[in-house]
């Protein structure tokens, strides 16, 4: 900021009578009326200075100090000479305060690297596919050893894959997109630059999680070197392989379809057994539209109403969100129009000094600087808000992005509890094919045999359902803890990020505020005399 005080000294004339010395008092308008023939009258322009106003020096105008106060700032000289923000941006964007309580003193993704890939044959010579892979370094607490591995995108995906399978109910922290749109669109390396810092939050986020940080998932990721291998679990082509060579057998071989233990703890949606996917569709479609009440209700009224409640959270989180982000932008407009502003009073006083014949038009010069300078640091300022207010708001975008983890985790348990109700019907149609078969085996003296054996082959199949029933019961009351635990934290979380929110935004807008406002006020001060000569002439 320029100083306030005005330059010491008065512009010498070089002989001539009308640019004799000039002493500026602090009413300096009336001297600017005076002698500048755009100020005043034709009359008064020919009349010679005024004693009295000669005799009321405050800040004359001197040779060394003319050009030092007429030659216009550069707007980088003016930004860069301003005053360092009120509160710094974060060093790291990727580690939340949270991270303290992590069992990781380091997570960092850095170094992208462009690599061929392995099987890649191509006609032209050097346009084989490539990849970008990333070197991620971390650090658990307590181990001086650091572990450094490649990772590439995919790796990534597989990640995910993993924990939403051994998380299940949990709010898992959801992995970045893969955009295909923005990188074709997008510069590459502005691109791979984005990439980069969103998995390094996305790899935080999940350290930062209870019960993902200390897992041997993330642990393997992180540690173990090579290539990250894609379990069958995970391959969607194998299961669908598998589900479509089982499902002639389940239907024309007379093959039971009871889904073993290990099986029912996961979704049906999988492909690996299409008819118990038909069987749970056709379980969803009698208990939503066919009015028949299912053998298991969900009948928590705590997390019905929690649920409906994060419903209306995500709505007003939403609307919240997109008045965020017009704000954003109409600060970034109003930091683009004060440097323009800024920009417009430097060519002015440039034109005020070239084109200057009279000390009045000087002192318009010199306070075009000021406003210039001022703009321009008022411009510097919105653009540094603007960063406090993208830092402190974005907590509404991270909020909704928990919001999809939350969404994926009730999923999981209502596809939970539909297996146990799909189960609980079979199990009963079972009971009722059993009961029919030995109701016609009655009827014929000494039994039927054939029948019998079937009642044995169906009794075998009740036990082996049973067992699967009590396993997906089972998985469903963990989902439902790991549901109940997590909306806890969830509500802890929220409360904590909410008020550093409206703290850290409430504060870096009364400090830039504070100093855009100094900064005026500066510039009220060096030109006080243009509101004395306004009030004097409402006095006359």
């Amino acid at each position: 900021m320029m100083s306030s005080t005005a330059p010491p000294d008065m512009l010498a004339g070089d002989g001539d009578g009308d640019m004799e010395t000039l002493p500026l008092a602090s009413d300096y308008a009336s001297v600017a009326s005076t002698f500048d023939p755009l100020l005043s009258s034709a009359a008064a322009a020919a009349s010679p200075p005024s004693p009295t106003i000669a005799a009321a020096a405050a800040f004359p105008l001197s040779p060394s100090s003319s050009s030092s106060f007429v030659d216009p700032p550069s707007y980088a000289d003016v930004a860069a000479s301003s005053s360092s923000s009120p509160r710094s941006a974060s060093a790291s964007a990727s580690a939340s305060p949270r991270s303290a309580a992590s069992d990781y003193a380091l997570i960092a993704v850095s170094d992208p690297t462009p690599e061929a890939e392995p099987a890649a044959t191509s006609l032209v010579p050097g346009s084989a596919p490539t990849y970008i892979s990333y070197l991620v370094t971390s650090a658990r607490r307590g181990d001086h050893r650091r572990h450094a591995v490649r990772r590439r995108f995919r790796d990534f995906v597989t990640l995910a894959d993993r924990l939403a399978e051994a998380f299940r109910g949990h709010f898992v922290p959801p992995r970045p997109d893969k955009n295909t749109v923005e990188s074709q669109v997008m510069q590459r390396d502005e691109f791979v630059a984005q990439r980069r810092a969103a998995l390094e939050r996305y790899l935080w986020r999940l350290a930062e999680h209870p019960a993902i940080g200390p897992s041997d998932e993330l642990r393997v990721f992180l540690q173990a070197e090579g290539k990250m291998p894609l379990p069958s679990s995970t391959d969607v082509a194998s299961r669908m392989l598998d589900g479509a060579a089982r499902l002639p057998r389940q239907l024309l071989a007379g093959e039971e379809a009871v889904a073993a233990p290990q099986e029912v703890v996961q979704p049906a949606k999988g492909g690996r057994d299409l008819l118990r996917i038909f069987k749970e569709l056709k379980q969803s479609v009698v208990s939503d539209w066919g009015g028949v009440r299912p053998p298991l209700v969900e009948e928590d009224k705590e997390f019905l109403d929690k649920k409906q409640k994060l419903q209306d959270w995500e709505q007003q989180l939403t609307s919240a969100s997109q008045q965020a982000e017009a704000l954003v932008k109409a600060q970034q407009d109003m930091g683009e129009t004060m440097g323009a502003l800024g920009l417009a009073f430097i060519k002015l006083t440039k034109f005020e000094t070239e084109e200057a014949m009279y000390d009045s038009q000087r002192i318009r010069a010199a306070d075009s600087k000021r406003i210039a300078t001022a703009a321009v640091k008022a411009s510097r300022a919105c653009r540094d808000l603007n960063t406090q207010t993208v830092k402190y708001l974005d907590t509404l975008h991270e909020h909704l992005g928990i919001m999809l983890s939350v969404h994926t985790a009730f999923s999981d348990r209502a596809s939970a509890l539909l297996t146990v109700q799909t189960l609980m019907s079979d199990l009963a149609s079972l009971q009722l094919r059993i009961e029919k078969l030995e109701a016609a085996a009655s009827k014929i003296f000494g039994g039927d045999k054939s029948r019998l054996r079937k009642v044995e082959e169906l009794r075998e199949t009740i036990r082996a359902t049973e067992d699967a029933k009590c396993c997906a019961l089972r998985e469903y009351e963990r989902i439902k803890e790991n549901n109940r635990s997590e909306l806890n934290r969830l509500d802890r979380e929220r409360k904590e990020d909410m008020l550093e929110m409206i703290k850290g935004y409430v504060t870096s807008q009364a400090a830039y505020a504070e100093k855009i406002v100094e900064g005026w006020e500066t510039v009220t001060e060096e030109t006080s005399g243009y509101a004395r000569r306004s009030d004097n002439n409402m006095a006359w």
